[in-house]
């Protein structure tokens, strides 16, 4: 039987604006120099005005690398100012974990044969993964998983309601964010079994002890797979709009299509169909700006996210089937000792209830029904005992902890 949430009652304010506003005017005069005069070089600067305020937002073209200017993949800021994506990256560091395997030759493009940038190689030795933590290593840890294909900076929120009884960590899988995203042969393929087995050793590398887990949507798969082997190593599992049903198999076609033939290839260097779209298609709510900026940033400043994310959705494409199958049967059988418990924001697009609650109850596993919810949104976190970590909406003040995931 579902526990069901109080709707809450939340005033939205999220309006989402495009990266190039309607009414866009060049300043007049000669172009604003931001180098030095030996270098002669100069960049355009444009004034844009947003139609839903009076706010002037500044544009760099062609700018130098130091600079950014978020329309070439050399910079990856729209403006010189500081961006949520540094602060963000400062609040983190980087974990060193799973062996890079292969022969240790240089990344190629596919098309040309040509030696590919620094952020498409492999590291020597271990992969680089972007970890931020939140509250004291001596209490519980709680690892933030985020889904497919988001970052971790969808748990920003999230971390500092729970560090003051977890120790709370969230990570970029690799391929995403601030982690390493070789290129695709060279050192990992992104298939969903190489994600299981660097997930194990990036635990080993975070907790020595027992942690809880929460996941997001098509990675839960993924981390079932790894729990199963390591049962007594989980006090809890969180699973947060899984694809649990033989529906929910397939990729949504706002992801699929990353999987195409030459099509995919195309898309996936697009930021704003690699992100925006790709994010905001799974349900109602909107994104800001600045948000949104911090998840396109990836794909401004490099192809080597382009190249991950067409890799990770012919993985998913191929192999999700099976996984969902596997995870079905692990969930259901008698053998499984972890405590695990399913959130279902009601307003996801992707991922259809149908199914879900008849799953829960034949395989005994408790149900929160969030109405207003969808995986990336309105999840409120709360201690429930001092040994299980849960996640509700149920008695939660929701005007303390709006939009937690986003």
């Amino acid at each position: 039987m579902a526990i069901q949430a109080k709707t809450p009652s939340l005033h939205f304010s999220h309006t989402f604006h495009s990266p190039m506003p309607p009414s866009l005017s060049l300043l007049g005069g000669p172009l604003r120099s931001t180098a030095s005069k030996s270098q002669r070089r100069k960049s355009l600067k444009l004034t844009c005005m947003s139609n839903n305020n009076d706010k002037e937002q500044d544009y760099l073209i062609d700018a130098p690398v130091s600079v950014g200017d978020g329309f070439s993949f050399s910079g990856g800021k729209y403006s010189d100012g500081p961006s949520r994506s540094d602060e963000w990256f400062k609040q983190g560091k980087m974990v060193r974990a799973h062996s890079v395997v292969g022969s240790g030759e240089k990344a190629k493009d596919p098309i040309f044969g040509l030696t590919m940038g620094v952020s498409s190689q492999a590291s020597a030795d271990l992969f680089r993964w972007f970890c931020v933590e939140s509250g004291s290593a001596d209490k519980p840890t709680v690892i933030l998983i985020h889904g497919f294909p988001s970052q971790a900076y969808s748990y920003r929120k999230v971390l500092p309601v729970l560090s003051k009884n977890f120790h709370a960590i969230t990570f970029d899988w690799l391929g995403f964010g601030f982690s390493d995203k070789p290129q695709p042969g060279y050192g990992f393929d992104y298939t969903l079994g190489e994600y299981v087995s660097s997930l194990d050793s990036l635990i080993n590398e975070l907790a020595v002890s027992k942690v809880s887990i929460v996941v997001q949507g098509y990675f839960s798969p993924v981390v079932v797979k790894y729990a199963l082997s390591h049962q007594e190593k989980l006090n809890d599992l969180i699973l947060l709009n899984p694809p649990l049903t033989a529906k929910h198999a397939n990729l949504p076609s706002s992801l699929s299509i990353f999987s195409n033939f030459l099509l995919g290839e195309i898309f996936s260097q697009d930021p704003l169909r690699a992100s925006d779209k790709a994010l905001t298609s799974c349900g109602p709510y909107k994104m800001k700006e600045d948000d949104a900026m911090v998840y396109r940033r990836p794909y401004l400043t490099s192809g080597s996210s382009g190249f991950a994310l067409n890799a990770i959705s012919r993985a998913m494409k191929k192999e999700l089937k099976t996984y969902v199958e596997d995870m079905q049967m692990i969930l259901t059988d008698k053998n499984w000792n972890v405590q695990t418990t399913v959130f279902w924001g009601q307003r996801d697009r992707w991922l259809s209830y149908d199914g879900v609650e008849d799953f829960c109850k034949d395989s005994n596993h408790k149900l929160v029904e969030l109405p207003m919810g969808i995986m990336y949104k309105k999840i409120v976190v709360k201690k429930l005992d001092n040994s299980f970590l849960g996640l509700s909406a149920k008695g939660a003040k929701f005007d303390d902890t709006k939009m937690l995931l986003e």
